[in-house]
């Protein structure tokens, strides 16, 4: 092969003018359909700018709803005025399911407003309630008011308790020349309900709730990111209409459809084309789908897909928010089936974890009162996969597991 073999890829043409216009984390500078949302932060955090605490504030919503990105537009917007007005205005972003302990957060908050001098606060090594001193102390230095944003707040709550939410609830009463507020980002609607009652009580936040994005108002989103990155008249007629509709029936997912026509401009590259039309719009729906999820399936471990197994067989037959009871009972029987020694319900528990991890399950805690916590599952595969066939592939096991009939279906 003469010359590089990037020369000819490097040569082409591309379609995109911005290709950071459809990442996740890119900051537009309007955001359609959320005026009322953006409202009711500003009039909670104009307080700030005011030397006065907001309160704090709770926002819910599913996946792609635009909680963070519209979070992020107001901070930097308050920022701004804060600068304007020389109202010292600090904020911290934390992603709870990457930052998922209680001494890491205060960590990161601590290591945000660091000034040369400062001592090194390590990744993991000092008690606790050291870095938290270290984190008042700099917090009061710096002065002025102080906004911690907790994305996936619900995902450090389950994994961490509750301990962290009731010290930064109380940091007000320990600052003396600074305020601070909290402002929590949760997929979970029922999040405030695993808090211990003098958690919630001193949260006494204000809550949001961001509703699922409709396929017209996605397709209005496309819009504006197309004039932001796409080179003029490359899509044709109903390329955006079909990426809203698709991310529509996925909950109102944005960044879905994002993903989905700039993979469908990619396709259009890769085939050396101008033009992007439907046809590679489906084309990347089948890779969104399949190449994320498929080669995830065929991989795990065998008690894995006895799990999933397990829910897939469930909802099949029409339960939804299984319980890991149910899960368990139908797990247990596919195990007798095909001879295999059952593991304990506490493994199991730590597989359902796993699986959700890997994004193939949606489990959240719950609580039931007095008959304290329990979790409530469902599938996050997409419905074009059948998840049985292609774990039933290569393990003979599961087919063997998915011939059999089960005591939990009969009574569906």
């Amino acid at each position: 092969m003469d010359g590089n073999i990037f020369e000819k890829i490097l040569g082409q043409e591309s379609l995109f003018t911005d290709r950071k216009a459809f990442d996740h984390g890119f900051e537009p500078s309007r955001l359609p359909h959320r005026d009322h949302e953006i409202d009711s932060l500003v009039k909670n955090l104009v307080d700030a700018l005011q030397g006065h605490i907001p309160s704090n504030m709770l926002l819910y919503g599913v996946p792609g709803a635009g909680k963070t990105v519209v979070t992020r537009y107001v901070l930097n917007q308050l920022r701004e005025k804060g600068l304007e007005l020389n109202q010292n205005v600090s904020t911290y972003e934390i992603n709870c399911r990457s930052v998922d302990t209680k001494y890491r957060v205060i960590q990161n908050m601590a290591s945000q407003i660091y000034e040369r001098g400062d001592q090194v606060i390590p990744f993991t090594g000092w008690p606790t309630d050291r870095v938290l001193e270290t984190l008042i102390r700099r917090m009061d230095r710096t002065g002025g008011v102080h906004i911690i944003v907790l994305d996936e707040i619900d995902n450090l709550v389950s994994r961490a308790g509750d301990s962290l939410l009731y010290n930064l609830t109380n940091l007000n009463t320990r600052l003396k020349n600074a305020r601070c507020c909290m402002i929590g980002i949760s997929n979970d609607l029922n999040f405030t309900q695993q808090l211990d009652p003098r958690v919630t009580s001193r949260l006494s936040q204000e809550d949001i709730v961001f509703h699922p994005y409709g396929a017209l108002e996605i397709e209005n989103i496309l819009i504006e990111r197309v004039e932001t990155g796409l080179k003029g008249e490359v899509l044709k007629t109903g390329v955006v209409g079909l990426c809203a509709a698709l991310a529509a029936q996925e909950h109102g997912d944005a960044r879905r459809a994002l993903d989905l026509l700039r993979i469908s401009v990619q396709k259009a590259e890769q085939s050396a084309q101008n033009k992007v039309d439907t046809r590679h719009v489906k084309m990347a729906q089948s890779q969104l789908e399949y190449d994320q999820v498929t080669p995830v399936l065929k991989t795990l471990p065998l008690h894995q897909k006895l799990v999933l197994f397990s829910i897939c067989i469930n909802e099949q037959n029409g339960l939804r928010n299984i319980s890991t009871g149910d899960i368990y009972r139908t797990y247990s029987d596919a195990c007798i089936k095909i001879q295999v020694e059952a593991l304990t319900t506490r493994r199991v528990s730590t597989l359902l974890n796993e699986l959700d991890t890997l994004g193939l399950i949606i489990a959240r805690n719950v609580s039931k009162g007095r008959g304290g916590r329990s979790k409530q599952v469902n599938s996050a595969i997409p419905k074009a996969i059948d998840a049985i066939s292609l774990m039933s592939d290569n393990e003979p096991l599961v087919n063997e597991a998915a011939l059999g009939k089960y005591k939990l279906q009969s009574q569906l």
